[in-house]
């Protein structure tokens, strides 16, 4: 199983202090997951122009690619101005319309406080579901409570990172082996 975990902003640090628990989780849960962690803070990014992504190259072609090529996407978020970072849909305007069929997809938001709850549900599930994305229920909202000098202080935080990371493992796992049941009941 590939795995991409995606800190979606070129700027900030609680997403990507949460991409780096998510990356000691699932490597804790299952080493033989082949993990990319892609933080877009550390990518020179170009905008999407229409292009095929395959025809972008370097960091931009390179993130297009590895989206592709997972089998499993975990998706970090900042909130800014009450919706999903540019950077972020950037990479979304990048990818054909199918990008994540077939793809399991997991979300975690983070925020100043609680007010922004919602804007994962409002701003990004529905971009992920036009793009084919199964996605993991429930999304895990971070605050600025929940974290303190780089760590997440927060013990409920924490179970629901690790519910995340095996919810989307078991059922990355789970509807590759209906695939392959189906393609060979059906000779595809």
């Amino acid at each position: 199983m590939k795995m991409v975990l995606l800190s979606g902003s070129n700027v900030g640090t609680k997403t990507r202090t949460v991409i780096d628990h998510l990356a000691k989780t699932v490597a804790a849960y299952d080493s033989s997951i082949e993990l990319h962690v892609i933080d877009l803070a550390e990518a020179d990014m170009i905008f999407a122009d229409g292009r095929n992504y395959t025809e972008y190259t370097g960091d931009t072609g390179r993130v297009a690619r590895e989206l592709m090529d997972a089998d499993a996407i975990i998706i970090g978020t900042p909130i800014f101005q009450a919706s999903i970072p540019a950077a972020l849909k950037n990479v979304f305007d990048l990818l054909p319309v199918s990008a994540f069929l077939d793809k399991v997809v997991g979300v975690i938001a983070t925020a100043g406080s609680s007010k922004h709850y919602l804007i994962a549900a409002q701003h990004l599930l529905p971009i992920l579901s036009y793009m084919k994305a199964q996605v993991v229920q429930p999304y895990v909202f971070v605050e600025e409570s929940d974290l303190h000098r780089g760590e997440i202080v927060s013990h409920d935080v924490l179970q629901r990172l690790d519910r995340l990371v095996e919810d989307t493992i078991v059922l990355t796992r789970t509807l590759a082996s209906i695939r392959e049941e189906r393609d060979a009941a059906y000779g595809f």
